[in-house]
């Protein structure tokens, strides 16, 4: 029996080290261009999801006030260098650990007041269909509930405490992320009655 010769092997052909680095190349112009989008994203999750918390929070002291039958203000401190919000369940203006708080998540803090409008910031909310006979109040005025969880203008400056109810207007909380490039934008609405709703700003307009 004669042995078939044996058949001559196709060359296989490899990567070269020229298509390697295209398509390496290719993969970094990808991401350098994806990148600042997904970064944009992160930091809005984490600009919205604080402003859940502080949202969720006010409400929680509403109930608390309700339940209570005191009026209980909305605080903002420092705690272990992380910026928090608490329920001042002791009107004393300082936060102990067994008061309810959320802590702010990565840059965003609550800003110094309502965003001006100009020099790159948004102008400030305005809610629609909610009367009004004074300014809004922002983050300047420390919001309280009162006995019968209704929203108020917390002074602490008397003894006992002030929260006069009903409010003359809504209130609007900002908080900023103090991210690279352009700073984000969210905000805690409060009207009158003591409804709470989140709101962002896209570059454009608040919704």
């Amino acid at each position: 029996m004669r042995a078939e010769p044996s058949k001559p092997r196709k060359a296989q052909r490899g990567v070269s080290l020229i298509e390697l680095l295209v398509v390496v190349f290719v993969t970094l112009i990808t991401a350098a261009i994806a990148s600042p989008n997904i970064m944009r994203a992160v930091y809005d999750i984490r600009l919205r999801s604080s402003a859940g918390d502080l949202a969720g929070l006010m409400q929680q002291a509403r109930i608390c006030a309700a339940k209570d039958n005191q009026p209980y203000p909305v605080r903002f401190t420092t705690l272990g260098g992380a910026r928090i919000a608490y329920i001042d369940l002791n009107r004393d203006g300082t936060y102990v650990s067994t008061e309810p708080q959320v802590q702010f998540s990565g840059t965003v803090v609550p800003a110094a007041g309502a965003p001006s409008g100009t020099g790159g910031a948004p102008s400030a909310y305005v809610l629609t269909g909610d009367s009004s006979s004074g300014s809004v109040y922002t983050n300047t005025t420390t919001l309280g509930f009162s006995s019968r969880g209704l929203p108020c203008a917390f002074d602490s400056s008397t003894a006992p405490p002030t929260c006069v109810t009903p409010a003359t207007n809504y209130f609007a909380y900002y908080l900023t992320d103090t991210r690279m490039g352009t700073p984000g934008w969210a905000g805690v609405i409060v009207t009158k009655a003591g409804r709470t709703k989140v709101v962002m700003w896209d570059g454009t307009s608040w919704h």
